[in-house]
């Protein structure tokens, strides 16, 4: 055979390459079953009449193994259609051969716009929430709670834009400009994140801390203390205050009642509610204003820390390895962009667990 002629079996030896070499989504098609899904899907996205004939429609399954692509890649519809045609890995996970038909960009748009409409995100993580219940994963010794800002485009609005789009109105000047309002979010939210500033190399400390602006969405999550897995979230605009969330993001299912946040998260409230609820509280407790932290409450701070610091590990990993971000306009796609970047993170998760062989 001449050289650089391919062989009959290249492609074979070069996902034998990729195998050894360790292909993520080859271990997700092989640990996770999703036909679990096919039900649900089904019902959100239904098969208009083919007895006029037309090009048959790609499973649902298939398409959705395509979401589950984009979100653990962050991949837009045309850069997916695209990474699906040149990567091989991307067709061993979706099944499919040189030969075969890739969807494309607006098959892609338009059904997530169909499963978006429909409000199934919510269903299939639950579904999949069931399955890793079922497969010995329980939500065991306590839950932690934390959210964390998905940046979104920066709109550049007049102040006068900013404050209409503040009180709900459209701004004037776009009523007649359609084009130009189907590209502003006006669901997203400017906020401000403070870290505390560092001592300098003389041993001071700046007078302020550092204030960080971020525009977007944020993702309110609870993970169980065994496992690491996100078992209840939602979506909001990135202004939204964490402790107003606590309530909806609480896992009533898991075997141990004490709860895990940071400051943001502790009120009267909340107290209240958690005790009601029969939950123990294990939230931080904030510092007297005008006074030095108490010897005892930093200790107790310190101590629930060490228990807290896991749910950041999550957030690095979908900012990191998935590099989560909202591209689309609008809270309900980015409360779907969302939802479905927390199960594809707990399919990996899951895989990492089974591999790591973890007791179920």
């Amino acid at each position: 055979m001449a050289k650089g002629t391919p062989g009959f079996f290249d492609i074979d030896e070069r996902l034998a390459e990729l195998s050894a070499k360790g292909d993520d989504l080859e271990r997700v098609k092989a640990l996770v079953d999703f036909e679990m899904f096919r039900s649900t899907l089904e019902a959100a996205v239904p098969r208009g009449d083919r007895s006029k004939g037309g090009r048959p429609p790609f499973d649902h399954v298939f398409m959705f193994k395509v979401l589950i692509l984009q979100a653990m890649h962050a991949l837009s519809d045309e850069r997916c259609e695209y990474l699906i045609k040149d990567r091989l890995s991307f067709m061993r996970f979706l099944g499919l051969g040189l030969a075969d038909a890739v969807p494309d960009a607006n098959t892609i748009w338009t059904f997530r716009e169909a499963l978006k409409k429909a409000d199934a995100v919510d269903a299939l993580f639950q579904q999949f929430d069931m399955a890793l219940r079922d497969a010995g994963f329980l939500a065991m010794s306590g839950q932690i709670v934390d959210a964390t800002i998905v940046a979104a485009p920066k709109q550049r609005n007049t102040i006068a834009e900013k404050q209409a789009i503040k009180e709900g109105r459209i701004p004037e000047d776009w009523k007649d400009r359609p084009a130009k309002l189907a590209q502003k979010d006006r669901d997203a939210r400017w906020t401000v994140k403070y870290t505390k500033a560092k001592v300098r190399e003389d041993g001071s400390v700046p007078p302020v801390d550092l204030a960080i602006p971020a525009f977007g969405y944020k993702n309110h999550v609870s993970i169980d203390r065994a496992h690491g897995l996100i078992r209840k979230w939602t979506a909001t605009h990135a202004a939204a205050h964490d402790g107003a969330r606590l309530e909806d993001v609480l896992d009533r299912a898991n075997t141990a009642s004490e709860v895990y946040a940071d400051t943001a998260y502790r009120s009267a409230k909340n107290e209240a509610m958690l005790s009601r609820r029969g939950f123990v509280s294990r939230i931080h407790r904030k510092k007297p204003k005008g006074k030095p932290m108490p010897e005892r409450t930093r200790i107790a701070n310190a101590q629930k820390s060490k228990v807290r610091s896991a749910v950041e590990h999550v957030f690095a990993h979908q900012k990191g390895l998935m590099s989560l971000c909202v591209r689309t306009i609008g809270l309900a796609r980015a409360r779907f962009k969302i939802g479905l970047a927390n199960l594809a993170y707990n399919m990996r998760r899951f895989v990492w667990l089974r591999e790591r062989g973890a007791p179920a």
